[in-house]
């Protein structure tokens, strides 16, 4: 239903000069989706509080409201063409009035957890970049033609949303930062398998695909009133760095249900040193893509024990540190991870599975990521009884000094499997749930195939815990590496070399 009306409102933006990217289609689609969603809200609101008797105080002022200077209507329904704005008068409006006014929720809004605050947020994140007034007025009658009032309309409407964001995934550039492939995440929550009334997070979570899928997933079957309460308002947690990223992740909330999602706009990784983290900030499920190839600052990395400028071995303590005891996990990290041998790697998968009890390790092919250029692999893990704590001055985990590796493991023994989808992936051909079968119904009794095989962690070389995908089931297999991890861990044996040069230096 909604279908061509995207594809109109993509068109008035390819030929807006100042929109020259996917990127910039889905940042201005998200605003105006956003403010026609809010204006749909408020007068589903009102209506409902008229027929109860009684009355309605509106979030925004009637003059900043869409049905007011976007697409004002006369009594018949028709668009009121005597009284908008258009053109030059229109761009004022939205840059030195409107945008203006909405930044100031933030400051006004009772708490961070209401849509006042999100607003206030959002607006104060994002540029209009329209420079035709024209143009503009197109793309709000567009806009305009879409509804938000029944759960189809929203599903379509996050459906097609979803759409623009693997659009601005397949651009290349920066835009594949944006979207892990949904069969890949469906898979993982199927694994992990999220319960209602369980606090779900993710510290980078991107256009939280995460978090909508396990909304998604959750939403099944019949729910109490109490059980949606707590699904909408209790169970989704995430934060966002990257200003645009935010934006696309509340609005994606939004379109799959969530009125007023929990998303924080700040950067993870800076906000606190990992040791200081209470029980009570922890959670019980995390589902997680960390940026990864990122170069943290000496300041921010000075909250993490393990020290090393890699933002995903940053991530990953942080997400070891603040699952709950018990709690489970599903992480997505470069494939280099399993074998790089600086200390830093070799540390943090020492405590990995020294601290946590690392049972599953899917293998994805190249080509999962599409405009990626990496392999990945998926760390199922679940947070034991070990401290997380570090021997004083190495960054080694304490154990590892002189001790048996099975003194105090929450690891025994990991499962592999290996993702073969028998196609070279792509664009054209890129991941879908029947890929991710088989590995889903394996892995629920850690059953060993062909692509599927077991290691006890007894048998791994402590010195270098490597823990390559090496498929046992398969001969000997002589595969070039990626010119482009080869990169990656030339560039991260410089920085250690670096960092021990730096040391010497200062003992000079």
């Amino acid at each position: 239903m909604f279908e061509q009306t995207f594809k109109n409102i993509d068109d008035v933006l390819w030929k807006e000069a100042g929109c020259g990217t996917e990127l910039d289609y889905t940042e201005q689609t998200s605003w105006l989706l956003f403010l026609k969603y809010l204006d749909d809200l408020e007068q589903e609101r009102a209506m409902e509080a008229e027929l109860k008797g009684k009355s309605y105080e509106f979030i925004l002022d009637k003059s900043y409201r869409w049905s007011y200077w976007a697409v004002p209507k006369l009594p018949s329904g028709e668009i009121d063409r005597n009284n908008f704005l258009t053109g030059d008068d229109l761009i004022k409006y939205v840059n030195n009035v409107l945008f203006p006014h909405l930044q100031g929720f933030k400051q006004r809004a009772a708490s961070s957890d209401t849509i006042e605050y999100k607003i206030g947020e959002i607006f104060g994140e994002i540029k209009n970049k329209f420079q035709s007034g024209y143009s503009l007025r197109e793309a709000l009658e567009r806009i305009d033609e879409l509804r938000f009032q029944t759960q189809q309309e929203k599903h379509e409407l996050s459906h097609l949303y979803e759409t623009k964001i693997k659009n601005m995934g397949n651009a290349g550039r920066n835009g594949g930062e944006y979207y892990t492939p949904r069969p890949l995440i469906r898979a993982m929550i199927k694994v992990v398998k999220p319960k209602i009334g369980e606090r779900i997070y993710d510290g980078a979570c991107g256009s939280a695909g995460f978090l909508c899928e396990s909304y998604d997933y959750l939403r099944q079957g019949k729910l109490t009133t109490q059980q949606l309460e707590l699904l909408q308002t209790g169970t989704l947690f995430g934060k966002e760095k990257k200003s645009l990223a935010y934006v696309i992740a509340i609005m994606n909330l939004i379109l799959h249900g969530v009125d007023a999602p929990n998303i924080t706009h700040t950067n993870t990784l800076a906000e606190k040193n990992i040791s200081d983290i209470q029980d009570e900030e922890r959670f019980d499920v995390i589902f997680a893509n960390p940026p990864f190839g990122g170069k943290e600052r000496k300041e921010v990395q000075q909250n993490f024990p393990i020290k090393t400028g890699e933002t995903a071995f940053l991530f990953l303590q942080h997400f070891i540190k603040i699952l709950k005891v018990g709690g489970r996990a599903a992480i997505i990290i470069k494939n280099t991870f399993l074998s790089n041998s600086d200390n830093a790697s070799r540390a943090l998968r020492q405590e990995l599975l020294s601290s946590c009890n690392l049972h599953t390790i899917l293998d994805c092919p190249g080509g999962t990521f599409i405009g990626a250029g990496v392999k990945t692999v998926v760390l199922f893990f679940d947070k034991g009884g070990v401290p997380f704590d570090f021997a004083q001055g190495t960054g080694m985990p304490l154990f590892s000094q002189g001790k048996s590796p099975n003194e105090g493991m929450a690891t025994r023994k990991v499962w592999y499997y290996q993702l073969e989808p028998g196609r070279n992936m792509g664009k054209t051909n890129p991941l879908n749930d029947d890929d991710l079968r088989e590995f889903v119904e394996l892995q629920a009794t850690f059953a060993e195939s062909e692509k599927s095989w077991s290691v006890d962690v007894a048998d791994i070389d402590w010195e270098t815990c490597d823990l390559s995908v090496k498929n046992p089931n398969k001969g000997e297999e002589t595969a070039l590496r990626d010119p482009q991890e080869i990169l990656y861990e030339i560039a991260a044996l410089d920085e250690e070399s670096a960092e021990i040069l730096a040391g010497i230096g200062g003992m000079l």
